[in-house]
């Protein structure tokens, strides 16, 4: 993947090297969290999570994918530095986060007559406060709507090739997209409407919803890449396996396996493997926003 060619974004916030943790606030009644790349089960057995949820890490913040208790209210971080980073996977984040940014808006326009507003990525080292509450390393990349930022601790791509024997660079790009497809989900008003769904119906339901939305975002993930390549032809067919090895690899069914020895779907809170590779190519065969509705979708 020839990433260097692409822009970088001026939206990056660079607070690695600073210390987290802090405490928290007052509740925020009726406020939601962040949605995180991966599902619930492996909490304490896998330490992080390219697929833990965040509603188990986030101390008591509430997350958009299902949760109904209150978020919390912080005191603000250190501002970080802004702008592009000078090491190389500082820049890689900002370069793929500028490329998201200069697909998303030609596409979104053009396809859903919605203007694009840039998402925020934010770059930390263990722990930093969001304005979904505390982000740490063990919860893997997540986006929260509350601020509009990705959060990602980059050494997560090192933990994708040890634990998970997954990674290159169109992986770690697919991880940055899958994110930044919940902010196109959020410029759509489509996550607000699924939190509102969500407290209306059993956990069982809600989990089902945080599905179809997890599914959507690697959809989207594949309309980037599509897009992307049809503008840059900067991703090759060898990253395009890469970033199918890396969804096959955080399916619920193989998380839940791993972790417990067997797969519960009731829980399931982001998609199989075969069904996150699926919509992943859907996007990416497509290019098309419409063909992520995962909503109106009767086989997911």
């Amino acid at each position: 993947m020839r990433w260097e060619d692409f822009r970088p974004s001026d939206y990056v916030e660079d607070r690695r090297g600073q210390s987290g943790g802090g405490g928290f606030g007052v509740p925020l009644p009726g406020s939601r969290g962040g949605l995180g790349f991966g599902t619930l089960i492996i909490v304490g057995i896998l330490a992080w999570a390219l697929g833990i949820d965040p509603r188990i890490l986030i101390q008591g913040a509430e997350v958009v994918t299902g949760g109904k208790g209150p978020a919390t209210e912080q005191q603000a971080p250190a501002p970080g530095k802004k702008g592009a980073p000078a090491d190389q996977m500082g820049r890689f984040a900002a370069n793929i986060l500028g490329n998201t940014e200069d697909v998303w808006k030609q596409v979104l326009p053009a396809q859903m007559n919605r203007q694009y507003s840039p998402a925020g990525l934010v770059l930390y080292t263990r722990g930093t406060r969001s304005g979904c509450g505390m982000a740490q390393s063990a919860m893997g990349p997540f986006y929260c709507p509350l601020d509009r930022k990705v959060y990602l601790d980059t050494s997560f791509f090192q933990d994708m090739q040890r634990k998970f024997g997954t990674g290159g660079d169109f992986a770690y790009a697919y991880v940055i997209a899958h994110e930044v497809g919940h902010h196109v989900q959020n410029v759509l008003g489509i996550l607000p409407k699924v939190q509102r769904k969500q407290q209306e119906v059993s956990e069982a339901e809600a989990n089902q919803l945080s599905v179809r939305v997890e599914l959507m975002a690697d959809c989207l993930a594949g309309v980037w890449a599509k897009n992307s390549n049809d503008r840059f032809n900067a991703i090759t067919e060898a990253d395009v396996r890469q970033a199918v090895a890396a969804a096959q690899a955080i399916g619920d069914d193989r998380l839940q396996q791993r972790s417990q020895g067997e797969a519960i779907p009731d829980t399931f809170t982001h998609g199989t493997s075969e069904q996150r590779v699926r919509w992943l190519l859907k996007g990416f065969k497509s290019g098309q926003v419409q063909s992520c509705d995962t909503f109106r979708a009767s086989y997911l």
